[in-house]
């Protein structure tokens, strides 16, 4: 299962963050695979697209950051899948 997580932050915490970063990483559990990250360059934001197979993996890995920023861990599909979905969906009526 795909999984975007996009990560919001105050300006302030900046320096607190990327300090943690540098000390624990992502704080990912190892079972969470990390396709890509970015970092929205107007600042405060940043995007993260993982792999997992258990939900509770992804929200484990937000424990070490929810007194630093807002996480929305977003279950996503890729959009050739759900046209497929919906290909076969509509054979069936």
């Amino acid at each position: 299962m795909l999984f975007m997580t996009i990560y919001t932050f105050e300006p302030s915490k900046t320096k607190e963050i990327v300090k943690r970063r540098l000390e624990i990483g992502r704080g990912l559990p190892k079972e969470a695979k990390v396709i890509g990250e970015w970092t929205d360059l107007g600042g405060g934001r940043g995007f993260m697209l993982s792999e997992g197979t258990d939900p509770k993996v992804m929200l484990a890995g937000t424990i070490a950051w929810d007194d630093l920023m807002k996480i929305e861990n977003i279950p996503v599909m890729e959009a050739e899948e759900v046209m497929k979905l919906a290909k076969s969906q509509a054979k069936v009526k």
